[in-house]
């Protein structure tokens, strides 16, 4: 039976009344999703798994050693004099116009940016008052609290589009929600009896209203499940991570964290989906950090709870998703921006330095980074004390790294690098893939192209988002349709988004001098016309280096066609079929070769919200007159400035 807490009586009430059969429904018949059930049996295995007290990531404040250690660390030495200013500074406003004015604008940033910093003063004030243990800090905790708690909803504007959760129709669960619910959860484990008794029945009864009362109603089918509940994209684990995250860390009931445990189990493996079956997240660099960054938070927090009976890491999809952050690596840390990500992207240090000595990957240059610091309370916490990873005894041989080449053959991307010890700085990342993937862009045959570690031609990644980023007009933005990236346009014709516009891989072939990648890309484009669209990518090892892409196309009866490269950067012709790409210190020079036509270069900047804050440029091959068949081939070198 459920220990019953006056402190959070609808959630144990509600999970007593359950378990004793009050509804009509028991933890044996819930149903998950796809219509399997949640076996009792298996909540009573992990049951017997679980401490008699609920914790999270870190130490109690009453551990002072723990806390005295962590004061000595540099990282953390500034934590509390930034609680100290904060001590001084109002808590900002967050009116309800604020939370309005994305319905009326479509603009994120407004809101997000006040919530941000309210959201992140519960981080600031824990672990300044965790450190210095004297209660300065607990009253300016409490009143954040109060102000979080008077919200109408912890879900964000941008995903209460039908202002359901705002005008109190609905209790949803999303990315800001969940993890505002760990942080609370998380506190509350910290500060334990440190906090006055009316905080904490606040932070409760709030994390039962907001996450635990509608997540247990969508496990138990008692309503409709958050689409995230299934979805395979960061979603799934940031969501099931944060309520799961919650619960072990403040629920007393070995039974219910058991439940919340097993469903976590099953949920888990929609996210695992996501990932093909060699490990590509086509989500991109930014969105692996934050998708399977807190799938390994969730993986952590249950090794731990279950005294690492239950790791989510067993799953071949994990290890396999694990890898992703080092074999996308194109060359000295720069990464493809391929989907919504931004051209600065690189993967975590915490998380890669989780994953190498988790998995044994002996990627030294992470192991022995020094992940101890402050950031989200849960995230802060986790790396901060030890964990599975910092207890694994770190691979006996550093590894070499991904080799001379990544290749995703069940997505079809491939990574190109130099010979080792080679003198040549020269890699290029290749894209087959189709048009619906997880934060797709209509980009079937794109490349980017690196010299030294500068990307001259690039995919020049996500917008910043708005109302129309996450709607049936994405495709009007040149950066996310096909005109933003370096792929043809067909008859005039942009590339069509669905899965059935793909990069198929008709040969491939790999040697140490050169690697060759085939993909007919014609199911790419609505064009009835289109007989044969063939793009050949052969990267060259030999001397500095080399890239040639040809397009082979043919047609029924003539149409007009013309393909482009995308930069950043300075450019300028040399010749009539030739051009340099260049920065300060980096340059490539490309010639251009067309059999069937003769050709322009028509340079077009493209106008978009960018974070990175420039206006990419599309350099256009375009053909002068229509033809029923013509070759197009770029090939690119380095030059030398």
């Amino acid at each position: 039976m459920v220990k019953q807490r006056s402190d959070h009586p609808l959630l144990y009430t509600f999970i007593t009344m359950l378990l004793l059969g009050a509804f009509g429904v028991s933890f044996q018949n819930a149903a998950l999703a796809g219509g399997e059930r949640i076996d009792e049996n298996r909540i009573k295995q992990i049951a017997v798994l679980l401490s008699e007290t609920p914790a999270g990531f870190g130490e109690s404040i009453s551990n002072r050693r723990v806390w005295r250690e962590l004061a000595e660390k540099d990282s953390f030495k500034a934590v509390i004099s930034s609680g100290e200013k904060l001590l001084d500074t109002p808590i900002p406003d967050q009116p309800d116009d604020l939370f309005l004015d994305f319905t009326r604008t479509g603009n994120r940033g407004p809101w997000q940016s006040v919530a941000g910093q309210r959201r992140g003063r519960i981080q600031t004030f824990v672990l300044a008052e965790c450190l210095e243990n004297n209660g300065r800090f607990l009253p300016a905790f409490g009143e954040i609290v109060r102000a979080l708690c008077a919200e109408r909803t912890w879900v964000m504007p941008a995903h209460d589009k039908e202002l359901r959760n705002f005008n109190g129709e609905s209790i949803d669960i999303d990315l800001g929600s969940a993890r505002l619910g760990w942080s609370l959860a998380t506190a509350d484990y910290l500060l334990a009896d440190r906090l006055d008794p009316q905080t904490r029945r606040l932070i409760r009864s709030h994390l039962d209203r907001f996450i635990f009362q509608p997540y247990t109603d969508m496990v138990l089918g008692k309503r409709k499940k958050n689409s995230w509940v299934t979805t395979t994209s960061n979603w799934n684990a940031v969501c099931l991570s944060g309520v799961t995250g919650a619960a072990l860390a403040v629920i007393d009931s070995r039974e219910t964290r058991a439940f919340y445990i097993a469903a976590a189990e099953d949920y888990s493996k929609y996210f695992l989906k996501g990932f093909t079956d060699d490990g590509y997240c086509s989500e991109g660099l930014g969105y692996w950090n934050y998708g399977f960054g807190h799938f390994v938070m969730l993986t952590e927090a249950i090794y731990q709870a279950t005294g690492g009976h239950i790791d989510l890491f067993q799953e071949t999809k994990a290890k396999q998703a694990a890898t992703f952050g080092s074999k996308i690596q194109m060359i000295n840390d720069v990464y493809p921006a391929f989907a919504d990500c931004s051209i600065r992207a690189t993967p975590s240090d915490r998380l890669m330095y989780y994953v190498s000595r988790r998995l044994g990957m002996g990627l030294r240059q992470w192991e022995q980074i020094d992940v101890v610091s402050p950031g989200s309370l849960y995230q802060s916490m986790m790396y901060s004390f030890p964990n599975a990873a910092s207890r694994a005894i770190p691979a006996s041989q550093s590894s070499i790294g991904p080799g001379i080449r990544s290749w995703f053959d069940q997505a079809g991307i491939l990574i190109c690098r130099p010979a080792a010890n080679s003198l040549s700085e020269f890699a290029v990342a290749l894209k087959g893939g189709h048009n619906n993937e997880h934060h797709n862009h209509n980009d079937v045959g794109s490349f980017v192209v690196v010299v030294g570690d500068k990307p001259l031609l690039i995919d020049p990644g996500g917008e910043v988002y708005t109302k129309r980023t996450f709607s049936n007009q994405r495709y009007v933005s040149n950066v996310l349709n096909s005109f933003g990236h370096p792929v043809p346009r067909v008859a005039g014709k942009l590339q069509r988004t669905g899965r059935q516009a793909q990069g198929r891989v008709i040969r491939h072939s790999f040697t140490d001098d050169a690697d060759t990648l085939v993909l007919d890309i014609a199911s790419a484009y609505d064009v009835p016309e289109l007989r044969k669209l063939e793009r050949t990518f052969v990267y060259s090892r030999t001397g500095t280096g080399s890239l040639t892409v040809t397009d082979e196309v043919i047609f029924s009866k003539p149409c007009d066609f013309d393909t482009a490269m995308i930069t950043f950067d300075m450019w300028k012709k040399l010749s009539a079929s030739s051009l340099k790409v260049y920065d300060e210190e980096q340059s490539l020079r490309v010639d251009i070769k067309v059999d069937g036509a003769d050709f322009e270069i028509q340079p077009e900047t493209i106008k978009e919200d960018l974070s990175v804050r420039k206006d990419p440029v599309r350099l256009g091959i375009s053909l002068t007159h229509p033809v029923r068949q013509a070759v197009v081939r770029l090939t690119i070198t380095p030059n030398p400035n």
